[in-house]
Order: C-alpha cells, then sequence, then structure tokens
C-alpha cells in the first residue's frame, strides 16, 4: 500500500489540534494529539520532541499574531504600549494556552527574538540593565492578567439573590462595556509612568 499524497501529520497539523484541545480544556497530552489526528503516539515523536515539543509549537503559533516591529520604532514607551497590545490581543484569543505556556521554558526563537528587541530597545532608551527584565515581566503580567480578563463571565460577580453589596451592585450599573479594556489601558498608563521615573534617574 502506497504512501498517502498528502502526509497525515506535519507541525502544523499537530499545532492545529494541540490548540483546539487547550482551548477546550485547558490541557494537552500525545495521546489526545494523537486520537485527535486519527494516527498513533508514537507517530508524533518524528515531529515534536513530546510533550514539552507540543507546548513550544503552541507558543510559537501564538507569537505570530504578536507584532514585535514597533519595538524597533521609538520613543520607547508608545513602542512598549504597541507591543503590550498586540501582545494582550494574541493571547486573549488563546487565554487557557497561558498556565501551559508560563510553566515551562522559553526555547522558540521567534519568541526568544521579541524579547532581544524588547530588551535592546529598553536598554538603547537609557533603562539600567537591571531593571530591564523587571519591567519587561510587569508588562507580561498585565497582559496575562488582561487576557485572562476578557476570558471570564462578563459580569464576573454574580450578585443575584444577594443584598448585601448595595454598593458593588450600583458600580457594576455604572461601569462601562469596555471595563476589561479599560482596566488594561489604566494600568499600563500607570506601569509605563513609573517607568518613566526610572529612565529620568
Amino acid at each position: 500500500m502506497g504512501r498517502p499524497r498528502t502526509p497525515l501529520l506535519d507541525r502544523e497539523r499537530i499545532t492545529t489540534a494541540a490548540l483546539a484541545l487547550v482551548d477546550e480544556q485547558g490541557e494537552v497530552s500525545l495521546p489526545q494529539i494523537a486520537r485527535r489526528l486519527g494516527v498513533q503516539t508514537g507517530s508524533l515523536y518524528h515531529h515534536v520532541d513530546g510533550r514539552e515539543g507540543v507546548i513550544e509549537l503552541i507558543r510559537e503559533h501564538v507569537s505570530h499574531r504578536i507584532d514585535s516591529s514597533m519595538l524597533d520604532v521609538p520613543p520607547w514607551d508608545k513602542a512598549l504600549a504597541g507591543w503590550a497590545r498586540s501582545y494582550r490581543a494574541a493571547f486573549a484569543a488563546h487565554p487557557r494556552a497561558i498556565p501551559l505556556l508560563l510553566a515551562t521554558p522559553v526555547r522558540t526563537p521567534r519568541v526568544l527574538g521579541q524579547y532581544e528587541q524588547a530588551v535592546r530597545m529598553l536598554n538603547e532608551a537609557g533603562f539600567a540593565l537591571r531593571d530591564v527584565l523587571t519591567m519587561i515581566t510587569a508588562v507580561e503580567n498585565l497582559i496575562f492578567g488582561s487576557a485572562l480578563d476578557l476570558a471570564a463571565p462578563d459580569p464576573i460577580w454574580d450578585l443575584s439573590g444577594q443584598s448585601g453589596a448595595p454598593a458593588l451592585s450600583q458600580a457594576m450599573a455604572a461601569a462601562p462595556p469596555s471595563r476589561a479594556d479599560d482596566a488594561f489601558d489604566l494600568a499600563l498608563s500607570a506601569c509605563l509612568a513609573h517607568f518613566r521615573t526610572l529612565a529620568s534617574r
């Protein structure tokens, strides 16, 4: 029996199946991917280096939606803000992938390249090298938290049958539909304002 003209497996098919599983259940394993693709689990090892290799494929796929080109366009604060918004949008599309990606080291060249750009940009803008990774981590904390917030039920507070939270009830009624976006912009603005004080030292 001849080989099929279209291969049953390649890295793109594995990535698509793995990301679909993560979006559905927040977890992924090689046997689950194999069942979804109708192949033997051992066949996956010809294309990926185990589960960590699958997670790196997911990381690479999500990172393709992050526009890092703005990190090369000064001023630094606008560059960092634009990158953060693009980064947030990419992960907001797959929020259940965040815990998996944060639990494994970053090895994907494309993603490492983005960090290289960000470090170089901030260092060239005059920030002390000892502060740069702390700054980037702070921005990422905002990004991941906001991406998870976008995936949460809206509203997240269920006051049905509750009468002991009148202030919260009034605040919920007054909150705009853009609350999640506004919260991210507020936190990012505050973060950048603090970074400017570091730059002025």
